[in-house]
């Protein structure tokens, strides 16, 4: 007998890399809100998501929710501006391209946040002049 290890090459491994590559493009076909790039235990990304995480901050920069890392409401205009500002933009670039519900989501989110950026700034302490 010979010490020499006998090498087995599968020829079709080719083929075998070809249809699980094609299983793969077909599952992502099937179901493009899935994404292999969403970190695990983190949602889909989507429009309604985006618009979820401005408003958020733009709720946190009012005082509605307390601050993710301090637990503290506090009140900072500016940044509440800003994110109103955010979505304004989104709305004014996205115009026409946006299917009905995500239109008027995006219209009613816009409408509430005003009128609660309203009540916060007459609640926001007047800034020092010196």
């Amino acid at each position: 007998m010979s010490d020499e290890k006998k090498i087995i090459i599968d020829e079709d491994w080719k083929s075998q890399v070809e249809a699980e590559k094609e299983a793969l493009q077909q599952e992502t076909n099937d179901n493009p809100s899935s994404s292999t790039t969403d970190p695990p235990g983190m949602p889909p990304a989507s429009f309604e998501l985006l618009l979820s995480t401005l408003a958020t901050e733009a709720m946190v920069a009012m005082g509605q929710l307390p601050h993710p890392v301090t637990q503290e409401a506090s009140i900072n205009i500016p940044h509440a501006r800003y994110a109103i500002d955010m979505l304004e933009m989104l709305q004014a670039k996205t115009k026409g391209n946006l299917e009905t519900g995500e239109d008027q989501l995006l219209t009613d989110l816009l409408h509430q946040l005003r009128m609660l950026f309203i009540s916060a700034d007459q609640m926001a302490p007047a800034p020092k002049t010196e």
